[in-house]
């Protein structure tokens, strides 16, 4: 597992440790780490969204699966 650093403004860094006291997470690491997880998921959610609005990607998705096999 690697560390990186990240300059967090006083604002971010309260909001941060609120985060870590409500429970979040265990600790500062541990929110940071369930908020890109989180990030993540809802970009991948907001990629299908998108997918459903396209004219061509109509239809069953097990079936547009095979066809893209």
């Amino acid at each position: 597992m690697s560390t990186i650093s990240v300059p967090l403004t006083p604002e971010l860094e309260e909001k941060l440790d609120n985060l870590v006291e409500q429970g979040v997470g265990e600790n500062r690491a541990a929110v940071m780490r369930r908020a890109l997880k989180r990030l993540s998921e809802e970009e991948a959610i907001e990629a299908v969204l998108r997918a459903q609005k396209e004219p061509y990607l109509k239809g069953d998705l097990r079936t547009l699966m095979r066809k893209l096999k």
